[in-house]
């Protein structure tokens, strides 16, 4: 008996000792904002050990207004970066050495908010109309909306976050984010209804995860383990928020819980992580018919050279075994 009892307190050691042996890679991430509920699959990873399971250790940097991301990763200050297909398009013709690797949002949550009261439908109905737009909109959809519906640049008022501007103008539209232009129109007293971006054509990916030309290429497993992680990570914040919501306040004390939880119910009940590319669970699937497709009315609408190789900002290579 005490022979046993010897042996497995030595297995104990071994085992313990193994696992402080194992060393887990450092790995940095950059957020395109303040940490916030939409980051969801990054926090339930690193809160629930899902990182760490797929050997990596997790150090998630905020973001800003005045941070560029995908800038300071091409300049080695971090391995991963959250961005979106356009911002990513955007830097690649530009020569940063930025690639997508997988995309959590299968729909932009980028919105247009119009005041309940107002007759506005669809998209086409603002052709014309003023429209509060920040100057990031320029870069990204405007083109494709001056291209598909007409708009014009005349139409363009400043934008405030608030939306209190667009709230003194009953006919005007502002753009907001799905996730909180309920909220934020709660908060000034008003009544809106969002027009998603993506519901009308859309198509770009968000919440995106890339990383550079010379990590995906230097150290592929870890490209591969941080996708497969990030993916976990999202389902596991769509089954229980608890553990993420309290990183998230904890790094962002002024993210309110009572906020986060209605932001969470929101993407549940848009699905904004499904697609037919995502069915069984793979979340940060991609297609090359999206990102095709997308280029083609970028380009069309003059904002992406049409000599671009659209492909290289992009690979499926880390999501086919999501």
């Amino acid at each position: 008996m005490k022979g046993l009892l010897l042996l497995a307190c030595l297995c104990a050691v071994v085992t313990a000792c193994l696992a402080q042996e194992r060393k887990l890679i450092p790995v940095t991430l950059a957020l395109l904002w303040y940490p916030q509920p939409e980051d969801g699959q990054f926090f339930a990873a690193k809160a629930e050990g899902i990182y760490e399971k797929h050997g990596l250790d997790v150090t998630i940097r905020p973001g800003g207004p005045q941070v560029n991301v995908q800038q300071l990763m091409a300049a080695g200050q971090s391995d991963f970066a959250q961005s979106s297909s356009m911002r990513t398009l955007n830097a690649r013709t530009q020569g940063v050495p930025i690639v997508t690797v997988a995309a959590i949002f299968q729909k932009e949550l980028v919105t247009m908010v119009v005041h309940e009261s107002s007759t506005y439908r669809s998209l086409a109905d603002l052709k014309g109309k003023r429209i509060h737009l920040p100057g990031t909109a320029r870069i990204n959809y405007w083109s494709w909306l001056s291209a598909r519906y007409g708009f014009t640049d005349d139409q363009i008022r400043p934008y405030d976050p608030s939306y209190r501007g667009f709230a003194l103008d009953r006919e005007a539209a502002s753009q907001g984010f799905i996730t909180n232009d309920a909220l934020n129109c709660a908060a000034i007293q008003i009544s809106c209804r969002s027009l998603l971006l993506a519901d009308f054509g859309w198509g770009a990916y968000g919440n995106t995860l890339d990383t550079t030309d010379k990590v995906m290429a230097e150290r592929p497993e870890v490209v591969r383990a941080m996708g497969r992680a990030s993916s976990e990570g999202w389902k596991r914040y769509m089954e229980n928020p608890a553990k993420a919501h309290a990183l998230i306040q904890q790094m962002n004390p002024q993210m309110e819980m009572a906020r986060m939880e209605a932001i969470h119910k929101i993407l549940r009940e848009r699905g904004v992580a499904e697609s037919p590319d995502t069915r069984g669970g793979r979340y940060g699937a991609m297609s090359d018919a999206r990102w095709e497709a997308l280029f083609k009315e970028m380009s069309a609408s003059g904002a992406l050279p049409t000599t671009f190789d659209f492909r290289k900002a992009y690979t499926l290579q880390f999501v086919r075994d999501l």
